[in-house]
């Protein structure tokens, strides 16, 4: 703590500072001086204006949280009183707020990315719905359509934009950690080893890259690809930092428990990681701006440069798979990504780590052929997609009832004796959601075949089911041809 006595003039009459650190600008300002030349210029004027009051013998003032003047960024607490206000002087005590600031500030950063992230996640849901049912139209029209018709070329660049479109979604997805996640046991070292040919394409012949590896990494588990999404996405961003050329390194090495702790980095619990440094020798980021770089469509590049979400992304499908992102950055000198995941322990999957559901994503594989007709539920909120969805089932030669919610749906499946070769329902229905009708189907017919659809990830939801319970996941927006695998092969598996 600094106590300084101030005259009505902010000069200094006489004071004395308890921690030198904390007190640095004050201390340089020194008996005689003003004391408002140990805080910034933006912060002056209304700790002027409380000594002033103070000196008058008001004894109202609030404390004062100001900047300091000094070459680091410090925050102090002044608390401006007075015990005599015939003699025109004031007591200022000071206290150093400067972690307490810090920590807010990580605070309300991090509580601005969870509404800006569960924003996305529901702009990208709905979304999902819309490219399914331009998806599914689209190829409806194809089939309908010879490669040699005028307007099947158009057709074409409608389907490749609705899957850009895709991708982009599934990008605000990642920021908003509503993807979908297939995590397995990787070694750090051949992923990175594997993707240094593609990297080196990216960055250029400008821009030297250098690899340097730990030794004995420990194993993490990941989605492989999403992984590799992140390296090469923040290589992409590092080279559009280094136009004129530079070096980029990428780093790897085991953080002990013990070495954590010392990051002391917010949201960080202590315990073994990997660590992966990406290191740039660019222009850096700017103090003002470097706590937005990891917000959807917030971008530095220059309009039509960049969408604004790759680092967007790098950070959901961090956050999504258990890690910590976090970057330091100097202007002129460069930029450092640092991300750390959770060192992979086997023996701690001997229980299940998160109870729940165990979803599956089906991917394109060869049908099973049937000869009978499938009948199918079909339980899907949103009339247009449900239509079309319907359209292209019966188009396979499958009987298709509909149903527009979960109440609806219970009591078709009712009506039709409790049997149905599958269901196929998205999981945010009105009323009674998709979860709640899984259950109630189950005490009817315990063996029936189900699939999920959402344009949410599977985790969002799976704390609903029971340990242990499996039942298919297809992610939004899909194709006819991915609906009609994801169904023949839950029957074939529930055939066999």
């Amino acid at each position: 703590m600094a106590v300084a006595r101030v005259d009505k003039h902010c000069k200094i009459l006489s004071g004395n500072t308890r921690y030198a650190e904390l007190t640095r600008s004050i201390a340089a300002a020194n008996v005689g001086g003003s004391i408002l030349s140990a805080v910034h210029p933006r912060d002056r004027e209304i700790l002027e204006a409380a000594i002033i009051k103070a000196t008058k013998g008001r004894h109202d003032n609030p404390p004062i949280e100001a900047l300091l003047a000094d070459d680091k960024e410090r925050w102090g607490q002044f608390f401006v009183t007075t015990e005599d206000a015939t003699l025109e002087t004031a007591h200022i005590y000071v206290l150093d707020i400067s972690e307490r600031r810090s920590l807010e500030h990580q605070l309300n950063q991090s509580q601005k990315m969870e509404m800006v992230g569960q924003l996305a996640g529901g702009i990208a849901h709905d979304f999902n719905n819309v490219l399914s049912a331009i998806m599914m139209a689209n190829d409806f029209l194809l089939n309908a359509h010879k490669p040699t018709d005028p307007s099947f070329q158009d057709l074409m660049q409608i389907k490749q934009n609705t899957t850009r479109a895709a991708t982009l979604v599934r990008q605000l997805l990642a920021f908003s950690r509503r993807q979908t996640l297939q995590p397995q046991v990787l070694d750090l070292g051949d992923a990175l080893s594997d993707l240094t040919m593609l990297l080196r394409r990216l960055i250029g012949e400008k821009i030297k890259l250098e690899l340097v590896h730990g030794r004995d990494l420990w194993p993490i588990k990941v989605d492989v690809s999403q992984f590799e999404q992140v390296i090469v996405n923040l290589a992409v961003n590092a080279r559009d930092a280094m136009p004129d050329g530079g070096r980029l390194t990428v780093k790897t090495a085991n953080l002990a428990a013990e070495d954590s702790v010392k990051l002391a980095h917010r949201g960080l619990s202590p315990a073994d990681y990997v660590r992966i440094d990406v290191l740039d020798t660019g222009t850096g980021i700017p103090a003002n701006i470097i706590d937005n770089v990891f917000e959807p469509f917030f971008s530095t590049k220059k309009v039509g440069k960049g969408t604004g979400l790759g680092l967007s992304t790098v950070y959901g499908i961090v956050k999504q798979s258990g890690g910590v992102l976090f970057v330091t950055s100097v202007v002129s000198q460069g930029t450092s990504f640092s991300i750390l995941f959770p060192r992979h322990q086997p023996s701690a999957e001997t229980r299940p780590s998160n109870p729940g559901m165990r979803m599956v994503a089906w991917h394109k594989a060869a049908p099973a052929v049937y000869t009978e007709t499938i009948s199918v539920l079909l339980v899907e909120p949103d009339s247009s997609l449900r239509s079309l969805n319907a359209r292209g089932m019966r188009s396979r030669g499958y009987t298709v009832v509909e149903a527009a919610d979960g109440v609806e749906a219970l009591g078709v499946y009712i009506t039709h004796g409790n049997k149905f070769d599958i269901v196929v329902s998205e999981v945010h229905l009105a009323e009674m959601d998709g979860p709640a009708l899984y259950r109630e189907i189950r005490k009817r017919n315990a063996d029936q075949p189900f699939i999920f659809v959402s344009g949410y990830a599977e985790d969002v939801f799976e704390d609903s089911f029971p340990e242990g319970e499996i039942v298919a996941f297809l992610p939004k927006p899909f194709v006819l041809d991915q609906l009609i695998v994801a169904i023949t092969n839950e029957i074939g598996l529930r055939v066999s």
